[in-house]
């Protein structure tokens, strides 16, 4: 039983004297931060150290890690074993589905003793030759990752692209596919875009400004010369705009999509010859987004929320002269349905559309001008098109699909039959999906309106007294649909019971329900959170005395936000990479991606937004309360979130806690916005996560 290994182990602890733990006491530097005649004192805002050199600094990291560690010792060890059970639960072997490239086959293995997978090809002989094994640069350096793998068309050369310290500023290395060797290893500082051109010559690839990094520049780059060569074909000087490089389903073109939270404009290189001037399809305009499937020739559908908050779709037949007015109306706009993607495939439209918060796929027969959906099965679920291997077919088309109880699988879906097949399925060795179920319901929010929550527990779980895990994220419309997470299963084994919230500022509702969670509403995201967590226990659904709640990067904001709202009604809060200092960091536009979310959260520069950010900046907000017990985790190198926010809030949290529930971080000295590299490290660090938690249960 849980709770009598506790017992036991904590009484033995006692009797060692473990308690006499010092925390951690990092100096006060008062700084006054003026604002609007508005004067804020940040005492900590000294571990603000873009070099990260600092000795006190790294002092004080390093002593909040041995604090974080003593408290760890002084409990049950639940990681070992949570790690072990994650470990026993792999295959000795999964191998990912292939993309197929011509006559040859692109695919990964990854053991079960490994931390990171192995990257192979196979070609017209059958033959399989390992062409990367990233494990042996792990082996002489602390982080080391491979994000993507992009075989030239005619699979002379094999790009990737490698992060050598978590910040995703990668450098690209091209193999020669007969030798094997690395023939060009020029570029550095590269965005996680690239695309080829269908000669093979040239590689196109988007680079981060070196200070904002925001991606703000194309080029495009000939194989095997010096990279102080490369043409710049683009470069966006407004910072609220980013650029993502994508290649059409097609193969004809490389879009190039410069977009801010409400508007953008998309470029179109020619594959066929990238270093001729990329040309602008529709320009931008206020409150505009639009994005773009080619057919053929000069034949595109446009995904557009002009007029239409859901988005509809148009079609266009020339690039000359285009304006909104040229374009013809192919599926309108719907209240109640919002278009997220669209995927041309022979005479059909495949549509990604959400209705009623989950995710469906739906098919638009262009002959007979008939719409049909594919059903699903599960209660909650993730599904949508599946972005590799999409290219060029003409049968049918790929999707992802997972849910909390069914494993991630790629699917076929064949026109000719109208059936589904799975064609790949995530294997692990002990998982019984008939263990577990899973519910979903609606919960009304303070001001009435109903929120879509997800449950899922072990079947044989007592609910009314069993500890609750919520989790939500709730910003720049990204939907939170529920998937598969394998280290899941060893809380659930434990008897917790997992929610998911889809709270206001995600999309999973439609346009506006993101809209009505950013900006001037934002503090709708924090009750719909809180609200929640209560409905859910109203409906005797989980200990009211054992609540926790986890949250990521905006979702670490959301965590410091309900707790300041809130602190008595949870138990324990995870918060990982949290973005905590909102009103300083958005006020200052030489950190990393602040401009480029002005219209997400605010610019500060404007009074009323400073005062409506100032309303709920965790760090701004924190009072003598009797705040939950906190573990904060973060990476020194974090690219998304700079480390400096954990940092500073731990300490003032502590400071003001008037519980005697502990306050730890665990701060990665390596490592960026999403933590170690590594399969195993990665169960290391949500294992200890878990293990926190499940220490506090009573």
């Amino acid at each position: 039983d849980m709770h009598l290994f506790k017992y036991i182990f904590i009484i033995l602890l006692a009797s060692c004297g473990i308690d006499n733990m010092t925390k951690p006491n990092p100096k006060k530097i008062p700084y006054k931060l003026i604002q609007h005649n508005d004067v804020r004192i940040d005492n900590y805002y000294w571990m603000r150290d873009d070099s990260r050199t600092d000795k006190d600094l790294l002092a004080y990291l390093e002593s909040e890690n041995k604090y974080s560690d003593q408290w760890f010792d002084s409990k049950y060890d639940y990681k070992t074993e949570i790690v072990n059970e994650l470990i026993n639960q792999l295959p000795d072997e999964e191998i990912s589905y292939p993309l197929k490239n011509g006559a040859y086959s692109y695919y990964d293995k990854l053991q079960k003793n490994e931390q990171l997978a192995k990257f192979y090809i196979k070609g017209p002989n059958n033959n399989e030759i390992l062409f990367l094994d990233p494990n042996i640069k792990l082996t002489t350096q602390e982080y080391y990752a491979v994000s993507t793998i992009k075989p030239s068309p005619n699979n002379s050369f094999i790009a990737y692209l490698e992060d050598n310290n978590g910040r995703r500023e990668y450098d690209i290395k091209i193999l020669d596919s007969d030798t094997l060797e690395i023939i060009d290893a020029e570029i550095t500082g590269s965005s996680r875009d690239i695309v080829w051109s269908n000669d093979n010559n040239y590689l196109i690839y988007s680079r981060k400004d070196p200070v904002t990094l925001i991606n703000n520049s194309v080029f495009v780059h000939k194989i095997g010369t010096p990279s102080s060569e490369d043409v710049l074909i683009l470069k966006e000087n407004d910072q609220e705009y980013d650029i993502n490089l994508i290649q059409s389903n097609s193969k004809k073109y490389a879009y190039i999509n410069i977009e801010a939270t409400n508007q953008n404009e998309i470029y179109l290189i020619n594959l066929d010859n990238p270093l001729n001037t990329p040309k602008l399809f529709l320009e931008r305009s206020e409150s505009h987004l639009y994005y773009l499937e080619h057919k053929n020739d000069h034949n595109f559908f446009i995904l557009t929320n002009y007029d239409s908050p859901n988005f509809q779709i148009l079609t266009s037949s020339s690039l000359d002269n285009l304006s909104m007015e040229s374009l013809d109306t192919l599926v309108g706009h719907d209240k109640n349905i919002f278009i997220s993607n669209i995927l041309y495939v022979e005479k059909n439209l495949v549509l990604e559309v959400r209705e009623n918060g989950l995710p469906e796929i739906s098919i638009y027969n262009l002959e007979s001008n008939k719409i049909s959906r594919i059903k699903q099965t599960d209660n909650a679920y993730t599904v949508e098109l599946n972005t590799k291997n999409n290219k060029n077919i003409k049968k049918g088309f790929y999707f992802n699909y997972s849910s909390l109880t069914m494993p991630d699988s790629i699917r076929f879906y064949d026109f000719a039959s109208n059936n589904v097949s799975t064609v790949w399925q995530k294997k692990l060795n002990t998982y019984d999906n008939y263990k577990y179920t899973d519910k979903r319901f609606f919960y009304e929010a303070r001001d009435g309106t109903k929120v879509p929550a997800v449950i899922c527990h072990n079947k044989n779980t007592d609910l009314a007294n069993a500890p609750i895990l919520f989790y939500g994220y709730g910003s720049y419309g990204i939907n939170n649909d529920v998937s598969f997470k394998e280290s899941l299963i060893p809380l659930l084994d434990r008897g917790f019971v997992f929610v998911n919230l889809n709270i206001r500022g995600g999309g999973e509702m439609g346009k506006h329900w993101y809209d009505d969670g950013r900006m001037f509403n934002k503090m709708n995201t924090f009750y719909y959170f809180n609200d929640g967590v209560q409905a859910v226990l109203n409906k005797g659904i989980g200990d009211k005395n054992n609540v926790f709640a986890r949250g990521g990067s905006a979702g670490g904001l959301l965590m410091g936000a309900i707790i300041n709202l809130q602190p008595e009604l949870y138990k324990g809060i995870l918060s990982g990479v949290p973005f905590v200092d909102v009103l300083t960091t958005m006020s200052d536009p030489t950190i990393p991606l602040t401009t480029f979310e002005y219209d997400e959260w605010g610019n500060p520069a404007n009074e009323d937004e400073y005062r409506y950010i100032k309303q709920y900046s965790p760090y701004d907000n924190i009072y003598e309360a009797n705040y939950p017990a906190v573990f904060i985790t973060s990476s020194l190198f974090d690219s998304q979130v700079q480390y400096f926010e954990p940092a500073k809030y731990t300490p003032k949290l502590r400071e003001f806690n008037q519980s005697t529930n502990p306050i730890l971080m665990k701060m990665n000295l390596i490592g960026g916005h999403g933590g170690l590299s590594g399969k195993i490290n990665q169960f290391n660090e949500i294992a200890e996560e878990y293990n926190f938690i499940i220490n506090l249960v009573d």
